[in-house]
């Protein structure tokens, strides 16, 4: 074997090393980027999960607030005051009905304390709300000094009867603006939960989605090796909403379908009838709409 013959073996497996360890190297990148979305997409389902379980504590416990209060306005509004020989032993009756009605209000203090605890130990960043539940405090403390001022009145002798039902209306009104407050925050709760649970479809030809701005392609070389991809300023005009909790099917009749938009390839399925694509089934709501809340389906 002469000089040349060695040389060339030679520049021949430093190509073949130099692939081998370039083709390693972009495997390993490759690797550690999948590993990293998969982190990053994990993180946002846990963080959503979070958000949906403190979100329906809230409204479950501005329920339970919401009944303590009420029960105390009907307690409060059955109060009256008797002249005569039953007075003793309706005073006593006062002073136990206004210890229950404590009571009842310390329960709602409670529970708006342990709701702060958990929204504060959830990181979410609902400030709003925050804003309400300690206005809602502020609330609360006003009622119960009102309360210990009307127990002064009732453990009083010669107590005023005019006084003592001016301070009953008073504390009824408040406690209707207090419920009044409750059953629109309950509203705003519910409004939030629907709008977590919401989803958006958009389906038509590539040209159709192209014209809306939901659809576009990159890269290639003058149309070629390009790919069809979702645009990230979406017009909600151009999808359909949905409860993602019971939509199951997403009519399409057509012979071709393909989702562009992103979405785990186990998550649903395109089943055929009489030789086209009748509809895409949703087989797992949870996974398919886990990483975004727009479906777009280019047909053909």
């Amino acid at each position: 074997m002469n000089k040349k013959q060695i040389s060339t073996i030679i520049i021949a497996a430093v190509i073949v090393v130099v692939a081998v360890i370039g083709g390693v190297y972009v495997y390993t990148q490759k690797e550690a980027q999948l590993k990293s979305l998969a982190s990053e997409k994990s993180d946002l389902f846990q963080q959503m999960q979070m958000k949906d379980s403190v979100l329906n504590d809230m409204e479950n416990t501005f329920a339970e607030i919401e009944k303590n209060l009420t029960f105390v306005k009907e307690k409060r509004s059955q109060l009256s005051i008797e002249t005569g020989e039953g007075v003793k032993n309706q005073k006593e009756e006062l002073v136990s009905d206004i210890a229950l009605m404590n009571t009842m209000l310390d329960e709602s203090s409670k529970k708006i304390e342990e709701l702060e605890a958990k929204l504060k130990k959830s990181g979410i960043n609902l400030h709003a709300f925050e804003r309400r539940i300690a206005a809602l405090n502020e609330s609360i403390n006003s009622q119960n000094s009102q309360i210990a001022e009307l127990q002064q009145l009732v453990e009083q002798k010669d107590f005023q009867i005019a006084e003592f039902e001016t301070k009953v209306n008073e504390l009824n009104a408040a406690m209707t603006v207090q419920n009044d407050s409750l059953s629109r925050e309950s509203g705003r709760l519910v409004e939030r939960t629907n709008e977590l649970n919401t989803g958006h479809v958009a389906y038509g030809t590539y040209k159709e989605l192209r014209d809306k701005g939901l659809l576009d392609k990159e890269g290639g070389f003058l149309g070629i090796g390009s790919n069809k991809v979702v645009n990230n300023n979406l017009d909600e005009d151009y999808f359909t909403s949905l409860d993602i909790r019971d939509t199951k099917i997403i009519p399409l009749h057509t012979k071709k379908a393909e989702v562009i938009s992103e979405h785990p390839s186990d998550s649903y399925s395109l089943v055929e009838e009489e030789g086209q694509i009748a509809y895409l089934q949703i087989d797992n709501p949870q996974e398919f709409w886990k990483i975004s809340k727009y479906a777009v389906i280019e047909v053909k």
